[in-house]
Order: C-alpha cells, then sequence, then structure tokens
C-alpha cells in the first residue's frame, strides 16, 4: 500500500519537473530513465523476473529510440550521425540482452550511455541557449 502511494508521488514529482523543464533537461532525464531502467532490468534478471526484465528492457528500447529519433540531424550532420548509429547499437543491444538475459551486455549498454549523459550534462548554459534560439529561429522561418 505504501509503495503505490510512493509510486504515485513520484510520478506527480516527475509530471511537476517534466512541465518545467527545458529540452536540455528534458533529454537528461530520459538518458537517467534508461540507464535507471537498465539498472532495475539487471535486478530482475538475478531474481529471475523475466516478465519485470522484459518490462525494463522495453522501457528502456523505447527511452533510446526517441532519443536517437529526436536527433537534430542538420544541426551537427557528423555527430548526430555518430549518435544516431550508437543509439540504434544500443537498441539492437538492449533487445539481445532481453533475449540472452545478459546482465554483461546491459553493463555494456550503460557504459555506453553514462559518458554521453555526463557530457551532456556539462554542456555550458550559454551553449545551450545559443542551441534554443537557433532552434526558435528556424522554427519562425519555417513558417
Amino acid at each position: 500500500m505504501a509503495l503505490k502511494g510512493i509510486n504515485a508521488y513520484k510520478k506527480g514529482n516527475l509530471k511537476q519537473e517534466l512541465s518545467s523543464a527545458d529540452p536540455h533537461k528534458i533529454t537528461l532525464m530520459l538518458m537517467q530513465g534508461a540507464l535507471e531502467r537498465m539498472a532495475y532490468a539487471k535486478g530482475s534478471m538475478e531474481r529471475k523476473e523475466y516478465e519485470k526484465k522484459s518490462e525494463h528492457i522495453s522501457r528502456a528500447v523505447a527511452i533510446c529510440m526517441n532519443l536517437r529519433d529526436t536527433l537534430d540531424m542538420e544541426a551537427s550532420a557528423e555527430l548526430s550521425g555518430n549518435l544516431y548509429a550508437l543509439y540504434d547499437y544500443m537498441i539492437q543491444r538492449l533487445t539481445d540482452a532481453n533475449i540472452q538475459n545478459s546482465q554483461s551486455i546491459l553493463d555494456e549498454v550503460m557504459g555506453l550511455m553514462l559518458p554521453i549523459k555526463s557530457a551532456w550534462s556539462q554542456i555550458p548554459e550559454a551553449a545551450k541557449q545559443e542551441a534554443y534560439e537557433m532552434q526558435r529561429q528556424k522554427r519562425q522561418t519555417a513558417v
């Protein structure tokens, strides 16, 4: 019973955080969510809770697909292309981890995601603002 209350609180807190988050923060939250889902999947594997493991991995895959599919391929074609390929690889490896019940594959994918998340969190505020302004101007000229 108390667990349901805690989960409801977490969901409400997440919704509140999302409503005030900028795109940079949302991307960071997605990366953190993917890492958490992979960690939960590892725990589920250890406990032989295979249905929960599949659910957590499916959520991690969905997050990686979102991260991949929302890349701005025009901003920096080489970087975006490399990230696209890396997210694609992560999605494939997560699928492999699910099929093979492999914690080591989950560790591999987590090891790929962590440096991206770390680099993303270190982007200077001025660079974020410049990117948002460029996106805003792009949208205005497209209309």
